[in-house]
């Protein structure tokens, strides 16, 4: 039984590991997660510190990638252990694909939004029509799901307006604050580049579809759902926000073996108090989450075990 080591690039050498290990070797477990500055990596390391203090005999070690699009190719290749997969994204390789990805755990719900300086005029979506709009890294799932709202609103994202997409998401914020773009696309409650925009000086609007539009949007994609940023997820934010998105995933290599996938779930479990307190977008990480998002069979088998063990499900 093998897991990956990781290094200043992604390697596909691996080490002995799980039942197989010697006594005092730890598991590693190499966790993609997508460019700095934005969501993922800060997850990914809640995530690590959480499973690394709550299991001894696991070290999980964040990598950083260009993000969802990457991440997934690099799990196939099992350049990855486990990776986080924004849920448009994972669509194709947990239904239907021809090398599926199985889930280790849902991570959050991710609603969509559009964030503009608050003393700039935009109000609703189309009044960004023909302006420029940072719609996230290159690889990002976030950029699948702004496809899939504009496509349900009539609107292309190449077409309607001037987009930007980013080499590091941590560079949306600075564009809109200088001004140079009009507004920034992403999605989940504590979202970095949300928080940074909303601790700026000019303060943060964000921008939804209406009421009509969320209904035609999820009439052309069911596959998104209505979802609510509480009111207070961000300074200044004294109302709720209600979008459309999906739930987002840690996904594993094929061959990740069961054992380990057990021993991450437990640890995703009895941690789950921890994580949220390092990361509040992380306190929807829960087993129960897990069990509610993902059907029975898209689930790792250790995990299935895991989640059997505790009562959270019956089996298929």
């Amino acid at each position: 039984m093998r897991v990956l080591l990781s290094g200043l690039c992604l390697l596909a050498a691996a080490l002995p590991a799980g039942s197989a290990a010697r006594a005092g070797e730890k598991t590693r477990v190499v966790l993609g997660t997508a460019t700095p500055g934005g969501g993922f990596p800060l997850y990914g390391a809640a995530l690590a510190d959480t499973v690394n203090e709550v299991d001894g005999t696991l070290q999980v070690v964040p990598q950083n990638t260009k993000g969802s699009a990457e991440n997934i190719p690099l799990l196939q290749a099992e350049k990855l252990d486990i990776a986080l997969v924004q849920g448009e994204a994972a669509l194709a390789v947990l239904h239907g694909a021809a090398q599926r990805l199985p889930i280790l755990f849902a991570m959050y719900a991710t609603p969509g939004m559009f964030v503009a300086r608050a003393d700039a005029p935009y109000r609703t979506i189309a009044d960004l029509r023909g302006k420029p709009v940072a719609f996230g890294a290159r690889g990002s799932g976030l950029v699948l799901l702004a496809g899939y709202v504009l496509d349900g609103l009539g609107l292309d994202r190449d077409r309607d307006f001037v987009p930007i997409l980013l080499d590091a998401a941590g560079d949306g914020p600075r564009l809109v604050i200088e001004g140079k773009a009009a507004a920034l696309w992403g999605g989940g409650v504590g979202w970095p580049g949300f928080t940074t925009l909303a601790n700026s000086p000019a303060g943060a609007r964000f921008i939804v579809p209406d009421d009509e539009g969320i209904a035609r949007i999820l009439a052309k994609h069911a596959f998104l759902q209505r979802l609510t940023v509480p009111a207070g997820s961000f300074p200044g934010q004294s109302q709720p926000i209600l979008s459309v998105g999906s739930w987002s995933f840690i996904l594993t290599r094929p061959t990740l073996p069961e054992e380990v996938a057990y021993r991450l779930a437990r640890a995703l479990h009895k941690g789950e108090a921890a994580l949220g307190q390092r990361l509040p977008q992380a306190r929807e990480t829960t087993a129960a989450n897990t069990a509610k998002a993902a059907r029975y069979e898209l689930l790792h088998p250790g995990v299935a075990r895991y989640l059997r063990d505790i009562g959270l499900i019956a089996g298929p």
